[in-house]
């Protein structure tokens, strides 16, 4: 079974997501939002895959997947962001070619939440990892579109990568027990770097990162309002902790591997 974690605040488009998820999958599926702090103006739906998962204040981003993964009863885990859309079939075609030791995501589109369609814009495949300096002596990981590895490698189906938006991923729940166990709040905040947390686990562990060109899904277009924030100091303050964490790794071992 395939537990999907969805940690929500306040977003109208997490039923659209729910929906999606269940009207997509074709094996066995439990979908768990977990509701940060709040109750949706209008309930979710009734159906015997949903686990709703109600945490009293809100508490952010990770600590919602840190719960919602607890509860989770499926072999693999899955979180995805709560402005989503979902290809036909995406958990059987995930679940039936995820190795034990690997993150794995999919083909990403750009989604218009407002007509609820994918934009015309070329889908995300291949990231490239990089570290950018963001000002006031602080440092960024971020992954940022691979080009030329899209073009090399577009006929590999399911193929290694080096970073990925932090928006959809699968593992089985026996590696995150393993090697990934919870997402830091305490030193990288509440919201951001969490792809890149999991990601240098793994790679510690001997793991990888794969993009599953199979299948996709499509995550709510940057342009459209978010509905929530963070304050600059309290993003600056994780990304930074990131930077000091992994950046001599990351130097001294991953640039060398991936050449670049």
């Amino acid at each position: 079974m395939l537990s999907v974690v969805i940690p929500s605040y306040k977003d109208p488009l997490l039923h659209n997501t729910i929906d999606s998820l269940l009207d997509n999958s074709e094996g066995e599926i439990e979908v768990i939002p977990v509701l940060d702090g709040y109750w949706p103006e209008r309930s979710i739906r009734e159906d015997e895959r949903i686990r709703i998962l109600h945490i009293g204040k809100n508490g952010g981003m990770r600590n919602s997947i840190n719960a919602g993964v607890r509860i989770a009863g499926g072999e693999y885990i899955m979180r995805a962001d709560e402005h989503c859309m979902f290809a036909k079939g995406f958990d059987v075609e995930m679940t039936s070619n995820c190795k034990p030791n690997w993150i794995m995501t999919a083909r990403r589109y750009f989604l218009d939440p407002v007509r609820w369609e994918i934009m015309d814009i070329p889908p995300v495949d291949y990231e490239k990892l990089k570290i950018r300096d963001i000002g006031n002596g602080a440092h960024k990981f971020e992954g940022r579109v691979w080009k030329k590895r899209t073009k090399e490698r577009r006929d590999r189906k399911i193929d290694e990568t080096m970073a990925m938006q932090g928006s959809m991923w699968m593992m089985h729940k026996s590696w995150w027990e393993k090697v990934i166990k919870k997402l830091d709040s305490k030193n990288y905040g509440t919201m951001y770097q969490d792809s890149h947390e999991m990601v240098f686990k793994t790679w510690k562990a001997g793991g990888k990162l794969v993009v599953n060109k199979n299948t996709w899904f499509a995550h709510k277009h940057v342009s459209f309002p978010r509905t929530h924030h963070y304050s600059r100091s309290e993003w600056e303050s994780g990304v930074n902790y990131a930077y000091k964490t992994w950046s001599k790794y990351y130097n001294e071992e991953i640039r060398k591997k991936w050449k670049v």
